[in-house]
């Protein structure tokens, strides 16, 4: 396996949770950043974490862990790169200038029962999977349960001709849980994507998947993580 590199990404200005990245979280003194940054260091197959940021909490938490960490890299971004109105392809483009690893891992803090265990499989799984002829990776949710469309007036998933088959029977859909994106290098510098044309679909479930977007997510998140110890 060649080295991969990761990318965490966190911003300053949270709108729908607000400081999510370093404020308190189930004890954890700086919140779901500290507790991803110790998942990925953890870790046995990242060769550099880059901690991407133009929060000012999240920098200093960050430079401080640097200096006993020697993975972990700390690049302040550009404010125009941080913005929710940031256009992602920008975005996109910028990873591969601050990556030196010929791999990237495009993972958040949002994902906090992502375990060290979890990224190495996914980077084990995403070389396995370049042999078999797919070109990146990503981490999803399966949906297989009733999904209505008011435009078509009925099921988007439906496989046969029957009203109200088995879940079993429907189509399953994926969602993109955020979790993990795993490509090259030269993906991003040619496709301008963080996946490539073939990706292979990684699938989690569970608590796993879990992605803290809203104020209740967060509580949740404090909840379940108080409730396991931090290992799911």
């Amino acid at each position: 396996m060649e080295p991969v590199s990761v990318f965490l990404p966190t911003r300053k200005g949270s709108e729908r949770v607000i400081n999510k990245n370093t404020r308190k979280f189930a004890g954890v003194a700086n919140g779901l950043l500290e507790v991803k940054l110790n998942q990925l260091l953890e870790t046995k197959l990242i060769d550099e974490i880059i901690l991407s940021s133009n929060d000012e909490a999240s920098l200093e938490f960050g430079s401080k862990l640097s200096k006993e960490e020697k993975r972990l890299k700390i690049i302040e971004r550009p404010d125009h790169l941080a913005l929710s109105s940031t256009n992602l392809l920008d975005l996109v483009n910028y990873v591969p200038t601050i990556c030196s690893m010929p791999h990237i891992l495009w993972t958040h803090v949002t994902s906090p029962f992502v375990m060290a265990e979890d990224y190495d499989n996914a980077v084990k799984t995403y070389f396995q999977k370049l042999n078999e002829g797919y070109d990146s990776l990503m981490s999803v949710k399966t949906i297989q349960n009733f999904l209505w469309s008011k435009e078509k007036n009925d099921l988007i998933n439906r496989m046969s001709d029957i009203k109200w088959p088995r879940t079993q029977d429907l189509m399953p859909l994926y969602e993109i849980d955020s979790a993990f994106f795993i490509a090259s290098k030269n993906n991003y510098l040619n496709n301008k994507d963080r996946i490539g044309v073939k990706p292979f679909l990684m699938e989690q479930s569970g608590y796993k998947s879990f992605d803290v977007d809203w104020e209740d997510d967060f509580e949740m998140a404090e909840l379940i993580y108080k409730h396991t110890n931090g290992k799911v």
